[in-house]
């Protein structure tokens, strides 16, 4: 404990040092005059750098939508995706729930945006991810969560100085994935650092929290699911302890050859046949690293060195990669974001990378491996003592992080803070069909729901429901029950 204290002492003395140097330009410099391809809207979008580390001239991108109307009336909801490597424009704001999709060479408006209800602040986390970057590359070669954390609080207390007139509003955070890590931490820093910041919540979805329960939750779902045989989901769970103790073991190059040998085979087999983010969906056809591949495939190919027989695929040729690149959204938003009128546009530069990427491959970016075994679920108790809202989501077709783990740990966290469920679980509705299910304990201090239907990405596969949820979020308020 005395230790963590002095950690977290010297995250603040140095944030304070970088929040004292100067600030970039007012944000007029940064305002998007329009897209290309971009349908005529009223409300003001900005994009641009901010300096995190002058020494390492080391700096955040950010994409910044005002509310579709009355923006000085509207929370400010900052996003953030996971990976860790992947980035919050390509990902959250054009694929997911920003105010435009691409199709084809243009965009279009996208009528689930959460700007209708909230001013929204994308960020590309950390260095390196999306169009944010280190000039001095060897930052790359070791990043963890204490990094990610200290360089996002650095952004927001200088984001603020440039947007002062955001500082006073309700401030949420969000995101989803390995953001499972990112809020909450960043979270609490902001409390420990005694920063002026209005913070009320944090949402996270289909999020990494707990390492052991998380994964070892994906052997049950899968097997619940008919995804795979009674044996191996018996051999993975009594023989081997569980999909989380596998990894784990192979992480510190120490795995069971027959363990490992079986959970290779399953997971390779429900790779060539299904998406196990999001199981009843058809197959994303894309050749570009998505989230969830960086959620995984780091893990995976740690085995390469201890299991000989495991492969990854082979790259496609040109000719299927073009093919498939028009099946998914991820392939033509890379393409848009590639071309140089887009990132003229957006005050956007390529810094050491020759290619914008979605996500940013690990051979690039070394983040450390073993910050995925860290639990959060005492960060986020510690934020719900300190009075900060909290809902945790799921979409209920994700195999990966299914959401048997999110549900198993909001509830035995409300029962060890002794918060009382005030709404029992049970069906939400979004119009006149069922959403999913939700659980809310206290004063909605702590709140659970799956959303029916959705992936591992919940907005792209389900987006009035997860828009649904995003309002109930804002509001503080539990999901419609009837």
């Amino acid at each position: 404990m005395q230790s963590q204290r002095w950690i977290v002492m010297g995250i603040i003395c140095a944030t304070f040092i970088h929040i004292l140097m100067p600030v970039e330009p007012f944000p007029i410099a940064d305002k998007i005059t329009s897209l290309p391809g971009q349908p005529q809207v009223s409300f003001q979008q900005f994009a641009g750098y901010i300096t995190v580390d002058e020494k390492q001239n080391r700096a955040l991108f950010y994409y910044f939508v005002e509310a579709e109307s009355q923006p000085a009336s509207k929370p400010l909801v900052l996003w953030l995706n996971g990976g860790p490597g992947c980035s919050s424009v390509g990902a959250g704001a054009l694929l997911e729930h920003g105010p435009f999709k691409v199709r084809g060479d243009n965009l279009v408006r996208n009528e689930y945006n959460w700007n209708k209800e909230a001013n929204m602040l994308y960020l590309e986390s950390p260095a390196g991810v999306g169009f944010s970057y280190s000039a001095n590359k060897s930052f790359y070669t070791y990043v963890n969560d204490e990094i990610t954390a200290r360089d996002n609080l650095i952004f927001l207390q200088r984001w603020f100085a440039k947007y002062p007139e955001y500082r006073a509003k309700d401030f949420l955070i969000a995101g989803e994935s390995y953001a499972g890590h990112y809020v909450p931490q960043l979270a609490q820093l902001i409390i420990q650092s005694n920063l002026k910041i209005n913070l009320k919540g944090i949402a996270v979805g289909n999020a990494l929290l707990d390492f052991t329960i998380d994964f070892n939750s994906a052997d049950e779902y899968k097997w619940s699911h008919g995804l795979i045989s009674d044996d191996d989901y018996q051999f993975l769970t009594k023989s081997c302890n569980g999909s989380a103790e596998i990894i784990r073991k192979a992480l510190n190059q120490e795995a069971d050859t027959k363990c490992l040998v079986v959970y290779v085979r399953v997971n390779q087999q429900l790779a060539k046949t299904i998406d196990p983010y999001d199981v009843t969906g058809d197959v994303c056809l894309s050749t570009v690293k998505s989230q969830t591949d960086m959620l995984y495939e780091p893990l995976l190919s740690k085995f390469q060195t201890l299991l000989p027989l495991y492969s990854k695929p082979k790259a496609l040729n040109q000719q299927e990669a073009d093919k498939k690149e028009l099946v998914c959204g991820e392939g033509i938003t890379e393409k848009y974001l590639n071309r140089k009128d887009v990132q003229k546009a957006l005050h956007a530069q390529l810094v050491g990378i020759k290619e914008w990427g979605l996500c940013r491959d690990s051979d690039v970016l070394k983040y450390d491996v073993k910050n995925r075994e860290i639990s959060i679920i005492g960060v986020i108790g510690s934020l719900v003592k300190s009075g900060i809202r909290v809902f945790i989501y799921s979409g209920d077709q994700d195999a990966r992080v299914p959401f048997f783990g999110s549900r198993t740990l909001v509830d035995q966290l409300a029962k060890e803070l002794r918060l009382k469920t005030t709404v029992p679980y049970g069906a939400w509705f979004e119009g006149k069909q069922v959403g999913g299910w939700t659980q809310v304990y206290g004063k909605t201090q702590l709140s659970f729901a799956s959303i029916r239907g959705a992936s591992h990405t919940a907005p792209t596969t389900q987006p009035a429901r997860s828009f649904s949820l995003f309002k109930a979020f804002l509001a503080g308020k539990p999901l419609p029950n009837a």
